[in-house]
């Protein structure tokens, strides 16, 4: 398995595809469509980590910088429910392939997010982590507050996390 930035049109329509698997067939966020992809809204903003195996993309993690962040959408005041920060990124996204999951594909995303984020500065980060994985972004190191945001089957905990607070041993826990 490989972890690297998305840089090639081949990983990005995996990408496209991996979304409309997860965010439309598998958590009812967005509406079916012909073309079976889904182009998140802010894909021109993100900064995408895949996971390959061969030429296959089993996994990836998106995050950005810029505001406003899809929380900053879904929270009035965001910044008054976070820490201090100087700089805050919005990590989205989290997709494995499900012939992938229970393995070290979402530790190693997010190892080398982490690692990169922190080389560039980022000291928090928040997420609208699903419902169906709290478990897994708890142990991890995010901190839920706020209400539950979305609807239906497609319901997230906004979270925060801050560099203090990142746990690089959470696939043990």
């Amino acid at each position: 398995m490989i972890i690297k930035p998305a840089t090639d049109l081949n990983e990005f329509l995996q990408i496209h595809d991996l979304n409309y698997k997860t965010f439309v067939e598998e958590i009812p966020q967005n509406q079916p469509n012909r073309e079976k992809i889904l182009i998140d809204k802010f894909h021109m903003k993100n900064h995408y980590i895949i996971a390959k195996r061969d030429d296959k993309v089993i996994g990836m993690v998106c995050y950005n910088w810029k505001r406003p962040f899809s929380l900053d959408e879904k929270i009035n005041d965001l910044d008054r429910h976070l820490p201090k920060h100087s700089k805050l990124a919005e990590i989205r996204l989290l997709s494995i392939c499900n012939d992938e999951r229970k393995t070290m594909v979402a530790y190693r995303l997010f190892q080398y997010l982490s690692t990169l984020l922190i080389q560039q500065g980022t000291d928090a980060a928040v997420i609208s982590g699903t419902t169906r994985q709290i478990r897994l972004y708890t142990r991890m190191g995010f901190i839920p507050f706020g209400s539950l945001v979305g609807s239906g089957e497609a319901l997230y905990q906004p979270m925060y996390i801050t560099l203090k607070d990142l746990r690089y041993d959470f696939k043990n826990s």
